[in-house]
């Protein structure tokens, strides 16, 4: 199928591309750009006054399949990634069972081939069932596919036992993807522990849980010489020792979520376990940090942290409810409403957020938009101004606190290899 985007403003962050031109696609690629494209197509999109990306990639999301399929599936996952944008998800491996096996991988990778409408990379489990004593099988995982290693839910407290795995993940040529949190710290905290934890009498995390993991990661990442991806950073130490890391050289790359610089614990406004996420919504100074991070590119990457649970699930107290939010279909609104009008990012450093450096962190050829790539790219329309309702999700759950938000900017079109993965109504 032949496809021409029109009039959009096209924002490469590769090329530093920023110019209203016209995109042409055929056989899956980009065919040309340029302005006053005259070829037929089978399919035109108008796209003046939108911003014309490429395709999101999140590097951090929750398919809960296999095993947890009442939440979200690799295909109504995929759905919410196309409606947000997203045409490439990394799926993290705390499953029933835990992807800590090839046949694990190859179930997701074939699923996805025959029902998700976007790319789905399933990433590998350091350790097998996720209980910290033993390795998963690296090497066989590595030839499954997968493109990072990670414990994400929990740290390897192990610390020998991690070091091993990131001396693989090294010669395998892959990142270890860490969530950070000292669980003997956290001692059962369900936020931030700070004053609105005092006065909702709930147990509080402090960022320490955070900030000495951080600070162990990378010295063994350093030292074992693996590339080592921080996910979901929430606490102001946490931006400082990245800075120094990067400034001594070290090979760490990080991300950031969109509710973790667009609310703090302050926002919370009772019992209502749609707040409740891990690492847990922190302080102002720690959301300033977090987006001055972003500014400044010590934190390189946008992630969703995409967490579905059951409306019975969250419907419990913060003290009994689940850790996670949904995240896709609200990523880009939310990174546009609090970072680009806000001037903290440019429309490039969005692009360049959501899409070229996720590439770039997994050895990835995707997140650009030049002439022969692969078609994946999103029409986003920056003039849209509007108010999340459910209507706006098209996973399963719809566990965010950010319904009856209004924000602006909206994706009207995904693109996966040249074939229209989600649509706005309005604009078939």
């Amino acid at each position: 199928m032949k496809v021409l985007i029109k009039n959009g403003r096209v924002l490469d962050p590769s090329s530093k591309t920023d110019a209203v031109s016209d995109v042409l696609v055929e056989g899956g690629k980009v065919k040309k750009i340029a302005k006053g494209i005259k070829e037929k197509a089978d399919r035109v999109i108008q796209a003046k006054g939108c911003f014309v990306m490429p395709g999101f990639i999140d590097l951090h999301v929750h398919l809960r399949d296999p095993g947890f399929e009442e939440k979200e599936t690799v295909e109504t996952g995929a759905r919410a990634a196309a409606r947000g944008g997203f045409t490439t998800i990394l799926a993290m491996p705390n499953t029933k069972p835990a992807v800590d096996n090839a046949n694990v991988v190859n179930y997701v990778h074939q699923k996805a081939k025959n029902l998700a409408k976007v790319n789905v990379l399933q990433i590998g489990a350091v350790t097998k069932g996720q209980d910290g004593e033993a390795l998963s099988d690296i090497h066989e995982m590595v030839k499954a596919g997968v493109p990072a290693l990670s414990e994400d839910g929990k740290s390897v407290m192990r610390t020998d036992l991690y070091y091993r795995a990131m001396e693989i993940a090294r010669e395998e040529g892959i990142p270890v993807f860490a969530h950070c949190e000292d669980k003997d710290l956290a001692r059962g905290g369900v936020m931030n522990a700070g004053e609105r934890a005092k006065e909702l009498k709930m147990p509080g995390i402090l960022n320490e849980a955070e900030d000495v993991i951080v600070a162990r990661d990378i010295l063994l990442a350093h030292r074992a010489g693996a590339n080592l991806h921080l996910c979901h950073c929430s606490t102001k130490n946490s931006v400082q020792l990245i800075r120094l890391a990067k400034r001594q050289g070290y090979a760490v790359t990080a991300e950031a979520c969109p509710h973790h610089f667009t609310l703090t614990d302050a926002d919370i406004p009772g019992d209502d376990a749609n707040y409740k996420m891990n690492p847990p919504l922190r302080a102002k100074e720690d959301l300033e940090a977090i987006k001055e991070g972003l500014k400044d590119g010590t934190i390189d990457v946008i992630a969703t942290d995409h967490a579905p649970h059951t409306a019975v699930e969250k419907g419990l107290s913060m003290k009994k409810a689940p850790f996670g939010i949904v995240g896709l279909e609200t990523a880009a609104a939310l990174t546009y409403s609090e970072l680009v009008q806000n001037g903290y990012l440019t429309e490039l450093g969005m692009a360049e957020k959501l899409s070229y450096r996720p590439a770039q962190v997994i050895g990835s050829e995707k997140g650009v938009l030049q002439e022969g790539a692969a078609a994946d790219i999103v029409v986003f329309d920056p003039n849209r101004k509007y108010e999340l309702v459910k209507e706006d999700f098209a996973g399963k759950a719809k566990n965010t606190p950010f319904l009856g938000r209004k924000v602006t900017g909206k994706v009207v079109c995904t693109m996966v290899g040249g074939e229209i993965a989600y649509q706005e109504e309005s604009r078939k």
